[in-house]
Formats: structure tokens, sequence, C-alpha cells
């Protein structure tokens, strides 16, 4: 196949590679690469293999943008999270439906607490990297999928901006170290990685976890003396979790409790998921106090100890984690360890533009402080008698 010149190809130095580099390397037109990058489902799996092969070997950005990024042309900063839909398709009006005037009247209670969209955390990390944006004269590019989208949506993002903020384990390690050839990227709200670790040589940006949660059970087992606690654990591919945990460990291998003690339910960050494993829970047995791994989970938890008649603190404590506003207007407040969201979000965008500034700087690993905020939830420990 004819190979095309490259606008701006040079004798002196490395091109920036370019979708007809990427046709040529596969043997394929350069509308099979688009579809590919586009709608992969729509090739062939041996075409669609031999077209990424071709790219992570070029380091090719599939963007008419991608030779502006090194001269920072785009103003533009992405943040991509995972997509989460909090209606689902059961609750989709069906066409036809709406009342005259395209009013429809619903019966709200079938839906149950549940229901409630699930990207409150992401929210706040939203708010906060879009003021910083704002602030430094960028833009913010935000992107979500689901499954396999999830790559084609950061491939196509990673094109379009001049750096990416990515919340841990939204795409592979392997498309992130991809990506990070041709522009910065910055891993949200994941343990420090080092060593031979894929991801060591990213800028990284997260919060104390596990002194956090530390700090939390150690107040529960020690302070209010619990010894049987049950923990609402968050996905099993979480590295927020992983932290969590690893805190709850260490406070209860420092009052002598077996970690073996501490059953775990799986609420996996959701406060209808959370629900539901509480009141299977419940059927079971009704442990002094549920530690959750958010504060999704927590709300959740609070919603099957009321619909079985448990009240929260009198027989159960519920904890959190995130420090979302509406734990403090729960009935009765949620405990919990605020991290700053916000803050998150503004770190990142601020990680993005100092390596935009200085590609050759070290790699950045700031962990941001979070507060442990005692409520009625789980109580202070009571000194007045």
């Amino acid at each position: 196949m004819a190979r095309h010149p490259t606008r701006g190809e040079t004798t002196d130095g490395p091109k920036t590679p370019t979708v007809y580099d990427v046709a040529d390397r596969a043997g394929v037109s350069i509308a099979t690469v688009s579809r590919v990058l586009r709608t992969p489902d729509a090739v062939r799996e041996t075409t669609r293999a031999r077209v990424l092969d071709a790219v992570r070997d070029l380091g090719y950005v599939p963007s008419g943008n991608a030779r502006a990024l090194a001269g920072r042309k785009t103003g533009v900063i992405g943040l991509c999270f995972p997509g989460h839909d909090g209606l689902e398709e059961a609750d989709r009006p069906a066409p036809g439906s709406a009342a005259a005037g395209g009013v429809r009247i619903v019966d709200d209670r079938r839906r149950g607490a549940g229901w409630q969209s699930p990207n409150l955390y992401f929210d706040e990390v939203l708010r906060g990297a879009e003021v910083e944006a704002w602030r430094r004269g960028f833009a913010l590019m935000v992107a979500a999928g689901r499954g396999p989208a999830r790559d084609v949506i950061v491939n196509d993002i990673a094109g379009r901006v001049d750096g990416l903020a990515v919340l841990a384990r939204t795409v592979s390690d392997d498309l992130l170290v991809h990506v990070a050839r041709r522009l910065p990227v910055v891993v949200l709200a994941d343990a420090a990685r080092t060593g031979t670790n894929p991801l060591a040589g990213l800028d990284q940006v997260s919060v104390d976890n596990a002194a956090g949660m530390a700090a939390l059970v150690t107040h529960v087992v020690r302070g209010l003396g619990v010894r049987d606690v049950v923990y609402v654990a968050g996905p099993p591919d979480s590295p927020d979790d992983a932290e969590r945990q690893r805190g709850l460990f260490a406070a209860l291998d420092a009052v002598g409790l077996d970690r073996a003690a501490v059953p775990h339910v799986r609420g996996d960050f959701r406060r209808d998921t959370a629900e539901a494993a509480v009141t299977e829970l419940l059927a079971r047995r009704v442990p002094r106090a549920l530690v959750c791994a958010n504060d999704q989970s927590a709300l959740g938890a609070m919603d099957a100890l009321g619909r079985r008649g448990l009240s929260v603190p009198g027989d159960v404590y519920v904890t959190g984690f995130d420090g979302l506003d509406v734990g403090r207007f729960t009935q009765p407040p949620l405990t919990t360890v605020a991290q700053p969201m916000a803050e998150l979000g503004r770190a990142a965008v601020r990680a993005v533009v100092a390596r935009l500034a200085d590609p050759a700087a070290a790699p950045l690993s700031a962990r941001l402080p979070v507060e442990v905020l005692l409520r009625e939830s789980c109580p202070p420990v009571d000194t007045s008698m």
C-alpha cells in the first residue's frame, strides 16, 4: 500500500504518527482505522487486533488535534470517570405514556432509596476540577463510559485535550501508559504505584484512605468498646476500598481483635446494593456496628435498618466514608471520614498543568489528608459519666 505524506513531517527527528501510518502498518484503509477506534464491534476481530497493535506500536493518538498537543494549543483538560446511569431501563418512561400536557404521575415508592444517582462522589470531584481549570484558563472536557466503550472514549478524548485526569481503574493500566506516551496523564484516587508497576511513572493524586479508616475503626472498637462489627465493602477492584480495608485491619490488629471476627458484605459503593446486602445480613444476625466503605453504602445500610425497625445508633452504629453533604441531613446524621473530594479534582488539574509546564519533572505522588467527623450515627465517647 502506498504511503501517504504527512503534513509537518521533518527529516531531522521523530514525527507524530498519523492515521495513514497506522493504516500502512496494519494493511488497512484509513476508514477501517477510524471504525476500529470509534466503533470497534463493527470490525472483524482479526482486523481490529491488527489495527490496535499498530496504534500501540506507533503511539498514535486518534485525533486531528494530536499534532497540537505538544504546544498546548487546545486549552482543554480531560477528566474521565466510569460511566454510571442512575436511571435503569425499568424506570425509563415508555413512549407515549405521558399524560396530557407532558406530565406523568409516578408512584415513586417503587424505586426505593437505592434509585438515587450513584454519582455524588464524582460530582464533588468534578466541581473542584471545573473550578481549578477555569482559574488556570483551561476548559474541562468530561467523559464517562461503560465496559469496552471506556477504552474507545478515553482514546478519543486523549486526542482532544492537552492533558488527562483519569479515575483509577476507569480504564486499563496498559491504555493509560499508551496515552501517557503522547500527553500528561494524572491518576486519581489510587495508592502510589512504585517499582515495576506500569503506572509508577505517572502523576498520582489520592487521599489518605488507610489512616482515615484506621482512626474511625479505632473509635468504634476501642472508644466505644464494640467487638461485633461487619464491614460493608466496596467493589473488589477498587484501590480506595483496598486502602480502607488496610486501615480497618490495622485498627483491628492494634486492639487485638481477630480480623476473621469482622465479616464482610459487598456494598460496591452503591446505596441500593448496600441496602440489599445489609437486608440479607439482618435476616441472619444484627451486628452492633456497620462500618461502611463509603457514604452511599452507609445510607443504604441505614435504609435496611429502618425497614427492619432497628434504630441508629441505639441498636446499630453506622459509619461511612467520603463526607458527602447528604450525610449531615440524614436521621441521625452520619459519622464519616470526610475526604477533600473537590480538592482532589483541583489537585488533579494542578498536576496536569504542572506537567505541561515541565514534562521532565519527577513523577508527582500527592496524598491529601482526611477528617473523621463524629456524628449521631456513631457518636463520640460519652465522658460525662
